[in-house]
């Protein structure tokens, strides 16, 4: 429920008792201190977009990655160049699945290690991609009809889009260097803790391609 919508329902409370009335009156104290918070989410988030697009940075064209998202990427990760490859960037993020198998099941499991921030981005990624007609939701999908657990199949898929964040990153930090004609311009330095991260022994990315995924229209999800 919006805040507006919030002070139209209030609005129709008329209670006649002491009781009711103090109720009422810090609901409506708690609905103005909403929408304060959400105003100054609004400027905080207007005031992120601007400082992202002064990287060169394309992320927030990715479905489910917003202006907290994508500075939070760049402000953890840095220069993407640090990272040998797709797989090496999803064990140090936490989405490479750990091998758990067990004589003929083929299992993985969890990853606890990695950048816990970057995981949570990335799994804020996959939840707003399930809401909507994407083709995250599909993959998704594909995994559950494959037999995969709902858990199993949101870990498939949080490893996708990480490849799907790399390339993006990789895509943005050589159009930075090359400038808009072509020319070297200037890179993106790593101002990342981590400047040498670690890779394990399940750095392989899943099979199959990761495509970019654009914004597509919010659609219900079925």
């Amino acid at each position: 429920m919006s805040t507006p919508q919030a002070r139209a329902l209030l609005n129709t409370v008329r209670p006649r008792d002491v009781v009711g009335k103090t109720r009422r009156w810090l609901a409506s104290e708690l609905i103005h201190e909403l929408a304060v918070i959400d105003k100054k989410i609004k400027i905080a988030d207007a005031e992120l977009t601007e400082l992202v697009k002064t990287t060169g940075s394309t992320l927030q064209e990715l479905t489910g990655i917003g202006p907290s998202g994508s500075a939070r990427l760049l402000g953890d990760i840095g220069d993407i160049s640090r990272f040998a490859s797709r797989g090496h960037f999803a064990s140090w993020n936490g989405t490479a699945p750990i091998d758990a198998s067990s004589g003929d099941q083929n299992r993985h499991r969890l990853s606890r290690a990695g950048n816990r921030r970057i995981n949570r981005v990335l799994h804020i990624m996959a939840v707003v991609q399930l809401r909507r007609d994407t083709e995250g939701r599909r993959y998704y999908r594909r995994k559950l009809a494959d037999g995969k657990t709902p858990m199993e199949a949101m870990r498939a898929l949080k490893r996708r889009l990480s490849d799907i964040v790399y390339r993006r990153m990789v895509a943005d930090a050589k159009a930075v260097r090359t400038g808009p004609e072509g020319h070297v311009g200037a890179t993106l330095q790593s101002s990342a803790a981590d400047p040498n991260p670690k890779v394990d022994t399940s750095e392989k990315s899943l099979p199959g391609p990761a495509e970019d995924h654009h914004r597509t229209p919010l659609l219900s999800a079925s």
